[in-house]
């Protein structure tokens, strides 16, 4: 058989196996094993089978990975995102939609310390859906709000599908997770202007406005949780500070940030007796090392794909059709963009990940593009892949969290589908959004 045949084949055999349910790790894995057999021999794909699964665990950049995840899994038992929440919608009350726009710019706050989009999407459907719905949302946009307001995770430091895709493709770690600050920023601006010009021409938007002006009448502003934003912007300094600055490396960032996380958890659950606070930490290291344990098997699955794609001259056959083809390279670019636009309606966000990059990333290096600014775009339509019915999965996190039918969660979330097509196409136009902070760093 041709490699192409045998592409083919394995491309197929990893979206059954996705189909049926079966853990995207092993999916990816016994697709490559048998691209493997099939391309050479079943004593060659052994041989992988016994270096891959080291040679992609034992790098020492991969420590970071378990450390975010840690310190995002402790400023969650430190009910901070419940302050943060709080402290928003006093400040954001006499807005149109001021409750949406605070959900949104609690979920900006509490993805810069948390870096999954599951734990906020999850965090603040438990927060704010009730509180929305109670003030004249109706329950498709109470939760598209947070689902779509959730997806931040991936973009704002410290994101772990930044270090995913720093890992698959030879980026610096430290400059993609800094080269997500101005893009994470810019989509929770679009978010709220668009709640807030929507709001104005909803007569329920009035419900909105009076509750939150009666509720800044009754609320004193040194009552207010102030404890939350000066945590979240402390832990913000050090893990991101640290490595623009050059003072912290970017596993020094998320070890000493990790650390701080503890302490303020231990500061504000003593009061709640040891025995339940040893609970928290003990609850707080196994959620850690599920994760990361679930992470890392799906980075050797990666890996091994990945040997058949090299073995296969996969990627540099797809360059060498791309870039015949009589379009210029941002045409092409975008072609391609638009390509991951149906694979993100059924694939898992890392699965899509370590799919695409391993493509996509030759191609983008041969036309002259930034692989920074690359990387911020997949992310992007990964961030809209975790919104996309039928996989979703940000959706499905706040309709299970929220007991919100899922029908209502994409009817809410389709309006946002299309502030981010915009968002997109301003990034694509204007890569510098994404280029210059990483530039300025030292």
């Amino acid at each position: 058989m041709g490699a192409e045949i045998i592409i083919g084949i394995v491309l197929i055999t990893m979206v059954v196996m996705i189909a049926i349910e079966m853990p995207v790790a092993f999916a990816m894995g016994l697709s490559g094993v048998l691209g493997l057999v099939l391309l050479r021999s079943f004593g060659y794909a052994t041989n992988i089978l016994g270096a891959v699964p080291f040679d992609q665990s034992s790098s020492f950049s991969l420590t970071v990975i378990p450390l975010f995840i840690l310190m995002g899994i402790l400023v969650v038992k430190g009910d901070i995102a419940r302050q943060v929440f709080a402290v928003a919608s006093y400040v954001f009350r006499k807005v149109p939609g001021g409750l949406g726009v605070a959900t949104v710019m609690a979920c900006a706050g509490f993805s810069a310390v948390s870096g999954s989009s599951v734990a906020t999407a999850a965090t603040m459907a438990n927060l704010s859906v009730d509180e929305m719905r109670k003030h004249g949302y109706s329950d498709s946009l109470a939760s598209g709000i947070v689902a779509v307001s959730g997806t931040l995770g991936v973009l704002i430091p410290p994101s772990i599908m930044m270090i995913i895709y720093a890992l698959l493709s030879g980026e610096s770690t430290g400059k993609m997770l800094i080269a997500g600050i101005i893009p994470g920023l810019l989509s929770a601006l679009f978010y709220a202007i668009y709640i807030s010009i929507s709001a104005k021409y909803q007569s329920k938007a009035q419900s909105d406005l009076t509750h939150a002006l009666s509720e800044a009448g009754s609320t004193s502003i040194g009552k207010l949780p102030w404890t939350g934003l000066f945590k979240i912007l402390i832990l913000f300094t050090i893990v991101i500070g640290g490595m623009y600055s050059g003072i912290f490396t970017v596993t020094e960032s998320a070890a000493i940030g990790a650390l701080a996380a503890l302490v303020m958890m231990l500061v504000s659950k003593l009061k709640e007796g040891p025995q339940k606070l040893w609970a928290d930490i003990k609850d707080a290291l196994a959620q850690s090392a599920q994760t990361t344990t679930t992470v890392f098997a799906i980075v050797i699955g990666s890996g091994i794909l990945s040997a058949f794609f090299v073995v296969s001259r996969a990627p540099h056959m797809l360059t060498m059709w791309i870039t015949s083809l009589d379009m210029s390279p941002s045409m092409v670019m975008a072609m391609m963009f638009v390509l991951m636009l149906p694979l993100g309606m059924f694939l898992e966000s890392i699965s899509m990940m370590v799919i695409i990059v391993p493509l996509f990333y030759p191609i983008a290096q041969s036309l002259g593009f930034d692989g920074i600014w690359l990387g911020v775009m997949i992310i992007k339509l990964v961030e809209i892949g975790l919104i996309t019915p039928p996989v979703g999965i940000s959706c499905f996190v706040v309709s299970s969290t929220a007991k919100i039918p899922i029908d209502r969660v994409f009817r809410g979330i389709v309006p946002f589908l299309f502030v981010d097509a915009v968002i997109l196409v301003v990034l694509f136009l204007y890569p510098q959004l994404a280029t210059w902070l990483p530039s300025t760093m030292r």
